[in-house]
């Protein structure tokens, strides 16, 4: 536990943002955190800085992304046909997980947090960013949930007589030291056929579907992207600071 807690939370808006920029970007204010970290370890408690936490929102062009618990199979075209012919590229990355799409229409979020600042508990950190994204969906009419033994939010979660389970967010993290990154794709305007070219997160008798598919109409992701926020405020107990100079951001709007 940290001897100074921040609850701060820099919200940053960082709209469409190549995957490789964006993982930089995670990469390095997760080392900001760590070092800072790994500093006070050294000073007296008094002396100690505050560890800061981000959270981050962005859109990304056309990416498939396989996490090390994933499977490659499970990419069903060759690179060379996904660069060609869908415009997409592919990235294995550090976090947890099977494969996943990332495309424009899909909100990303990325919590670039020190759980020192909030609780040292990995799966409760899971099961809450999911609860925020089923309280924003719940926001537009949808009764979303979990599915046990599976990470994400899903429609059509129950065991009732004709279930027809369809993945609507996608989680996969990564932690060292009590610091996150990476976070959860929630499909809001997505292009849904670029998941026929994957098993989405390894998993071959669900469908995959998005809140525009659900709803009938697009929806704004800034929109959906304060939903969110205000609930992950809620739920974690932050304080939101928009960007760097320092705004709070208003949790009830």
């Amino acid at each position: 536990m940290n001897s100074r807690i921040n609850k701060q939370v820099e919200v940053r808006a960082l709209g469409l943002m190549d995957y490789q920029a964006a993982w930089d970007e995670q990469e390095r204010l997760f080392s900001t955190i760590v070092s800072q970290k790994l500093l006070n370890r050294t000073c007296p408690a008094d002396e100690q800085q505050l560890t800061p936490n981000y959270l981050l929102f962005c859109e990304h062009p056309p990416v498939y992304t396989l996490g090390t618990s994933g499977h490659a199979e499970n990419l069903l075209v060759d690179e060379t046909r996904l660069a060609t012919e869908l415009g997409a590229t592919f990235f294995k990355i550090r976090r947890g997980g099977d494969i996943t799409f990332h495309g424009p229409g899909q909100l990303v979020g990325y919590p670039i947090l020190d759980l020192d600042n909030f609780f040292t508990d990995i799966h409760r950190y899971m099961r809450l960013l999911e609860e925020s994204i089923i309280l924003t969906l719940a926001e537009y009419g949808l009764d979303a949930g979990r599915i046990d033994g599976l990470t994400g939010v899903w429609l059509d979660y129950g065991m009732g007589a004709n279930p027809r389970p369809r993945k609507i967010c996608a989680m996969g993290v990564k932690a060292s030291r009590w610091v996150t990154m990476h976070g959860f794709a929630l499909n809001v305007n997505t292009d849904l056929g670029y998941f026929n070219h994957i098993v989405p997160c390894g998993i071959t008798d669900k469908a995959v579907t998005s809140l525009a598919a659900e709803l009938g109409h697009d929806v704004s992701l800034d929109e959906v992207a304060n939903h969110v926020q205000r609930h992950l405020a809620a739920l974690f107990e932050m304080e939101l600071i928009e960007g760097r100079a320092g705004v709070p951001v208003d949790a009830r709007s």
